[in-house]
């Protein structure tokens, strides 16, 4: 069951990874965070970490999408390079202090790298923040200031939350 359901999930967001950014190689890496996703935030959920085995794919889908975009616009692509490096970089600078896992820093960098639109890099890490923000403060009353919270799948919520208002966009008024 748990495969099937994750199976379904990663066809949805596949789906709209695919409305969202349209056929351009930047799709690439967000497909294979599509693919990724559920058993990150399942993992991440139950076990607190998020494994490299399951994060180093979108990594290198995010490398090769940087490739390919390069290939066919003859531009490099720096802002999912940019991405990659502040959302990573300041995450990075949380798991320093204790508020992050480096699996959340490595996840970052591929959402970063994922990222071909201005809209959303900067979307992405802040729908992060706040879902992961709102849902703390609810932890951290019902049970303590101590509570640890998965920070993966709301990493991932802010990334494929932006793909999908881009999704809903796009299919109410295709001329934008």
């Amino acid at each position: 069951m748990r495969v099937v359901v994750g199976l379904t999930v990663s066809v949805a967001l596949a789906a709209v990874a695919v409305i969202a950014i349209g056929p351009v190689p930047a799709l690439v890496p967000a497909l294979a965070l599509a693919a990724a996703a559920p058993p990150l935030a399942r993992i991440d959920l139950a076990e607190h970490r998020l494994p490299n085995r399951l994060v180093v794919l979108p990594l290198l889908a995010g490398l090769a999408g940087l490739g390919l975009t390069w290939l066919v616009s003859g531009r490099p692509p720096v802002l999912p390079v940019l991405a990659a490096v502040i959302y990573a970089g300041v995450l990075f600078v949380l798991a320093l202090f204790g508020g992050m896992g480096m699996g959340d820093v490595k996840l970052a960098a591929a959402l970063g790298l994922a990222s071909p639109t201005l809209v959303i890099a900067a979307g992405s890490p802040l729908l992060a923040f706040l879902f992961g923000g709102v849902v703390a403060v609810v932890v951290m009353i019902r049970r303590g200031r101590k509570a640890l919270i998965a920070f993966g799948p709301f990493l991932l919520a802010g990334y494929f939350g932006v793909l999908v208002v881009l999704a809903v966009v796009r299919f109410i008024a295709p001329a934008l």
